[in-house]
């Protein structure tokens, strides 16, 4: 049980990304925010909901999101801020969906929506520190915990 990857997405773009478990020949983060807004909008303007969690073979995909405004005085102007998970099959998505709402406000505590909206994801490298203390020892595969201890 362990989070392999987790992020944070404004929009269509990548802010932070940190991979705990994977390959590097990845997705492009910004082709997967844009493909996770784009699935966002899709559930919440088709369905009224939101993305939860997505399940595939082998692994899930969990989601947090949360409309924020856009800088400026046009408060009906807003975009999605979406964290998100992806977890090893066993791991329970309820758990890790409540610790992405706790990263997503310590997020918004940290850095203003000015800052958000115009920053370069190299400035938001400092939190993944904060996000890896949140998720705690799920940033471990069962077997990195027990040789922690040993």
């Amino acid at each position: 049980m362990a989070v392999l990857e987790v992020g944070v997405n404004v929009a269509n773009r990548n802010l932070i990304e940190i991979k705990y478990y994977g390959s590097d020949d990845a997705l492009d983060p910004n082709l997967r925010a844009g493909f996770l807004s784009a699935l966002e909008s899709f559930t919440t303007e088709v369905f009224g909901d939101d993305i939860n969690v997505v399940s595939l073979a082998s692994f899930k995909l969990v989601c947090f999101t949360e409309m924020i405004n856009l800088p400026g005085d046009d408060e009906t102007n807003k975009q999605p801020l979406l964290s998100f998970a992806i977890i090893e099959k066993e791991t329970d998505a309820v758990l890790v969906k409540t610790l992405l709402k706790k990263i997503s406000i310590y997020f918004q505590n940290r850095f203003s929506n000015h800052d958000i909206f115009a920053k370069k994801p190299k400035y938001f490298r400092k939190f993944e520190v904060r996000i890896t203390e949140i998720l705690g020892d799920l940033a471990k595969k069962t077997e990195d915990r027990f040789r922690s201890i040993f």
